[in-house]
């Protein structure tokens, strides 16, 4: 990458970055073009080199957040190459998890977001890659652990719609209970999900 693409990029976080703190601080409706900007140390038409509007950032913003969960989700599954791919899948989600529970504030942003709407956005040239690493590295170990799925990505699309919805349920409103007292009943429900999508090719 030169150093004209590295400036933009520097340029574009500086962005997502400090609008996530205004739209935590200050609230998406409070929290103006001008102020984003101002705080980011950029010329308004900066702003609009990357953005159409306010609200185009917020989608991308989403976007850019989940996918950094996914993308270190990924980084930290690096340490376990051998682990067998049900307790990789249940490793994803105790990750996004706890990152979640410890940071409510954006848990609350991305609210009932962390779909797979994400993962779509994600996969176009419009958008940060965030998580093609991630989705990369799901469908390798899949085929490593001889796996068979007609289906990948509408497995994939059905566990991040349980563990979005999940999330935002039992982290902010704490119902129908915890997240800790609902988590094994999560980590069953995933497995069957999963193992009513696949097969284990005969090696």
């Amino acid at each position: 990458m030169g150093k004209v693409e590295i400036k933009k990029k520097e340029k574009k976080n500086a962005l997502f970055q400090n609008a996530f703190d205004l739209f935590i601080d200050k609230g998406f409706a409070k929290t103006t073009i001008s102020d984003i900007v101002e705080r980011s140390g950029l010329a308004k038409g900066t702003f609009y080199l990357y953005f159409k509007d306010k609200y185009d950032l917020r989608d991308k913003l989403v976007v850019y957040k989940a996918g950094q969960l996914f993308t270190d989700a990924h980084n930290a599954l690096k340490k376990y190459p051998d682990m067998d791919f049900e307790k990789q899948l249940l490793f994803v989600t105790d990750y996004i998890i706890e990152r979640l529970q410890a940071q409510h504030n954006l848990m609350k942003f991305i609210s009932k977001n962390l779909s797979w709407g994400i993962f779509r956005d994600t996969f176009s040239n419009t958008v940060p890659q965030e998580s093609v690493p991630f989705y990369e590295y799901y469908l390798e170990s899949m085929k490593k652990s001889h796996i068979i799925c007609a289906e990948p990505e509408l497995l994939l699309f059905t566990i991040i719609e349980l563990i979005g919805s999940t999330c935002y349920n039992c982290i902010i409103l704490e119902q129908p209970v915890s997240m800790d007292k609902y988590l094994p009943y999560l980590h069953q429900s995933i497995l069957q999900i999963f193992r009513s999508f696949t097969k284990r090719e005969q090696v």
